[in-house]
């Protein structure tokens, strides 16, 4: 009787093996120079000391050849400590929490929509089906603007929800952080769809009578990915600005750009997008290191706009009746895939360990070379992080990112909770994420937290992140009254 093979799989856990295939890998400079320093010991004591002081004797060096060698290796250091980058930590930042005055519950949205859409009766059945399946809760909130009927979105009420909006995160920011407005060095506001004359950022400057030398900037139009665009901005320029302080605030208003028509591919952002706003304080000051609570490591932009349907498909644009909306178009997710995919083949040799970067290239290779139909290997990015701070657009978008990158529910739980409980607020909601994540008590020190953002135009941004200190429970914050009640569960439709 022939010899029967034993099925490996069953014998060995290849959970192990991996584990340990990793181990060794990732470590393998660990285990080439311990055996080398312990035999480089072993000899010199074999060796003993008269030996080495006759071998040193036997090297002639004159002062001159000394000061040469000095001097070299003093040049070698200048230059090294010189040309490293400064490093950016962020030192704290704070979310608004919008007023309970705000709260729009299911209810209440279909009720306007009924009355604003009252000739129109299939756009207010298609809002109720995208509101049902969006996996927002019942606390998510508007301004006071779009509560009226027919909603009132004049200027007067966009600059009173900018000033609540930014005004409150920069005092309580500044409460926290002990930060005093003429400390200010450089100030970066981002929101996409309002852009007034005079700025948000001169607003900001007028009311806290900011410093008449300050870098001021205001970017509009780059959509909800231009959170991660001001840091890069804000790091860019504290690496030539020495001992200075970045103020951020990334922010959307809602107030101008509530759509009052019914063409359904408008109506979507109606159904997802809610108040919502942060203020972020970086610092490139030694002596913040130690108070701060992360330190920026990377950060990489993606920028699909070169291709006509990835331009296009978040698109602001009139309807048949001229009425001003945001188009989202059916093939969103797939160019989001597209720009998440070419954003991870630049971020992954940064921040991936050996072990995954071994086996993508080993892949990669055989598909080159062997077989074109072998499946690509995913690397394992909850190898590199601890934390994911997905861009909480929409369920679709989160859904479609874990199942991308294989990641767990508790992965992408503050995503998800985050789209419950304050819903798509742009550019802010990876802060409202990392802010669920420190109030779940879950970052500690020398914890990785990897930021994804998605943008009109199209764009895919990422920021990583690297915990300073321990966070504890926090006394404030938007998840102050909340966080005991979650995660809950979302189901996949709530039926209104």
């Amino acid at each position: 009787m022939p010899q029967v093979v034993p099925n490996f799989s069953n014998s060995v856990k290849l959970k192990y093996v991996k584990l340990g295939y990793q181990y060794i890998v990732n470590h393998i400079l660990t285990f080439l120079l311990v055996p080398t320093i312990i035999g480089v010991t072993i000899e010199l004591l074999r060796i003993g000391p008269e030996d080495l002081l006759n071998i040193w004797n036997s090297l002639h060096f004159n002062a001159l050849q000394i000061l040469s060698s000095s001097f070299l290796i003093i040049s070698i250091a200048t230059v090294y400590f010189m040309s490293k980058p400064r490093s950016i930590y962020l030192v704290d930042y704070s979310c608004y929490k919008p007023p309970v005055t705000c709260r729009v519950p299911f209810s209440t949205f279909m009720e306007h929509s009924r009355l604003i859409l009252k000739d129109n009766p299939k756009s207010v059945e298609f809002q109720m089906r995208i509101l049902e399946r969006s996996g927002l809760g019942e606390e998510t909130c508007l301004p006071h603007s779009t509560h009226y009927i027919p909603p009132t979105p004049t200027m007067d009420a966009a600059r009173g929800e900018a000033e609540e909006v930014i005004f409150t995160s920069i005092d309580d920011l500044m409460n926290k952080t002990g930060l005093k407005p003429k400390d200010i060095d450089i100030l970066i506001v981002n929101c996409s769809l309002f852009s007034p004359t005079p700025s948000l950022s001169a607003m900001v400057i007028n009311k806290y009578k900011l410093r008449s030398n300050i870098k001021s900037y205001n970017l509009s139009g780059m959509g909800c990915s231009a959170g991660l665009i001001s840091i890069d901005l804000a790091r860019d320029l504290l690496q030539v600005h020495p001992n200075s302080y970045a103020l951020v605030i990334s922010t959307e208003i809602i107030t101008p750009n509530y759509y009052r028509g019914s063409e359904r591919a408008m109506l979507l952002p109606n159904c997802l997008f809610r108040m919502g706003g942060a203020a972020i304080l970086l610092s490139n000051k030694k002596r913040d290191q130690y108070r701060a609570k992360y330190r920026l490591m990377h950060v990489v932009r993606t920028h699909k706009g070169a291709d006509d349907k990835a331009f296009k498909c978040v698109f602001e644009q009139e309807d048949s009746q001229g009425k001003v909306g945001i188009n989202l178009s059916k093939d969103l997710m797939v160019i989001a895939g597209e720009a998440l995919k070419s954003n991870i083949t630049t971020i992954g040799p940064l921040v991936l360990p050996a072990s995954e970067q071994l086996l993508f290239l080993l892949t990669l290779i055989g598909r080159k070379i062997f077989n074109p139909k072998w499946k690509p290997y995913i690397p394992d990015f909850k190898q590199a992080f601890e934390h994911f701070c997905i861009h909480a657009g929409g369920r679709a978008v989160i859904d479609e990112l874990q199942k991308n990158l294989q990641l767990s529910g508790e992965h992408v739980e503050a995503s998800r909770m985050t789209l419950h409980r304050f819903g798509n607020t742009s550019s802010s909601s990876l802060w409202y994420e990392m802010s669920y994540i420190e109030a779940k008590r879950r970052m500690k020190r020398g914890d990785r937290v990897w930021q994804i953002a998605f943008g009109s135009g199209f764009k895919c941004n990422s920021a990583v992140w690297k915990c300073n200190r321990t966070i504890n429970t926090p006394n404030d914050g938007p998840w102050q009254d909340c966080i005991d009640k979650y995660p809950v569960h979302i189901p996949e439709i709530v039926k209104l």
